[in-house]
């Protein structure tokens, strides 16, 4: 490999240079805490940059705990310092798909599996269903060495060639792929969260201690025909991942 192209290889993305940047200014305090960043067209523009680039550069922010958002209400500076566990905000589709655009995974392993009863109540599927399984770990972009979590991801079987754009793409959501590739859009993620204490496996996998406590979080993935074409099992450390909902009053009744 050239000189020319190691550089090219190892550029830094442009959102993380966008991250960077605001971070710089809300540490500094050109930003106060209670504050607001500039509106996603505005940092857009400032910046040269797509309006997804900026998402993930504030999603960035919000890994680091140092803004929210809130719909029509901007995004506000929360912190001035930065902590050491993940905390996601959701409360949209976009929300919830941006931490998968802004964290890298790595592909353990991949296997085609017929769904068992035991496995079918888990992932509230049909017995017998035949899915592509991928095990992948989450790593926080912003250079955390401990993997974020463990995700077993199960996919419709005929979306075969799925886990080689996935290989080549570790920051690409296996969403946006099936959709790119496929042409099913989310149009509902269900989600389910439930305490658990890690197994042997997972511990080992996580780098933690087993029985140690942790989130496990199902989604299941639906297109517009309400058909399921991918659910994913996550397990978090409770150290390393916070899940924040935003739920806002219904005025139209």
């Amino acid at each position: 490999m050239s000189v020319h192209n190691v550089k090219k290889f190892m550029r830094t993305p442009l959102y993380l240079k966008l991250a960077k940047d605001l971070k710089a200014e809300i540490t500094s305090g050109k930003i106060p805490v209670g504050g607001h960043l500039p509106t996603e067209l505005e940092l857009a523009e400032a910046h040269s940059a797509s309006r997804y680039t900026v998402r993930a550069a504030i999603a960035e922010l919000q890994a680091m705990g140092l803004v929210s958002r809130k719909k029509k209400s901007g995004t506000r500076v929360e912190s001035a310092t930065t902590t050491s566990a993940y905390k996601q905000t959701v409360g949209s589709i976009e929300d919830l798909t941006a931490f998968g655009a802004t964290h890298a995974r790595k592909i353990q392993a991949s296997e085609k599996i017929i769904c068992t009863k035991k496995l079918a109540e888990e992932l509230g599927c049909s017995i017998g269903k035949e899915w592509l399984k991928l095990t992948s770990l989450r790593y926080n972009n912003a250079g955390h060495e401990l993997p974020m979590g463990i995700t077993e991801i199960y996919i419709d079987s005929k979306f075969n060639d799925v886990e080689k754009i996935a290989q080549k793409n570790p920051d690409q959501l296996i969403s946006n792929i099936i959709e790119e590739r496929y042409g099913k859009a989310i149009s509902e993620i269900k989600q389910e969260i439930i305490p658990i204490l890690l197994s042997k496996y997972q511990a080992k996998k996580l780098n933690a201690i087993e029985g140690e406590p942790a989130l496990k979080i199902i989604r299941s993935y639906m297109d517009t025909a309400n058909e399921v074409f991918e659910i994913t099992v996550t397990t978090h450390l409770a150290d390393r991942y916070a899940f924040v909902t935003k739920l806002r009053r219904d005025t139209a009744n």
